[in-house]
């Protein structure tokens, strides 16, 4: 086994904690379904966001689903001029036999334009 990085990203239209979480729930549930992780491989998962997200830590969203034993940081993006506003990204450690160049990385809704030379 080796340990691999999953980048993602997601975007909400308002900063409300049910639109919050739900989007992370998604965004956590796609990344480890695209790339067959189970629960066990799990390291670790890193998330930020932007500085318009208040209403909830992604981190409590993602415990929500089963993952209140992995552990999970979150932190404020920078604040670039310019950048994408109510942006929540994600950094997923995982021990996975898959390649580098077999990992899929995932970007949902206007945050797909961060990686436009990913693959859907």
């Amino acid at each position: 086994m080796k340990i691999r990085a999953i980048r993602g990203a997601t975007t909400v239209d308002q900063d409300v904690q049910a639109e919050v979480a739900t989007k992370t729930q998604e965004l956590v549930r796609i990344m480890l379904e695209r790339n067959e992780i189970g629960h066990d491989s799990l390291i670790s998962i890193f998330f930020t966001a932007t500085e318009d997200i208040r209403s909830e830590f992604p981190a409590t969203a993602a415990r929500a689903v089963g993952l209140g034993d992995v552990p999970l940081m979150c932190a404020r993006e920078m604040n670039v001029v310019g950048s994408m506003p109510k942006c929540i990204r994600v950094m997923m450690h995982v021990e996975t036999d898959r390649l580098a160049t077999e990992i899929h990385h995932v970007y949902l809704g206007k945050a797909r334009a961060l990686r436009d030379d990913l693959p859907e």
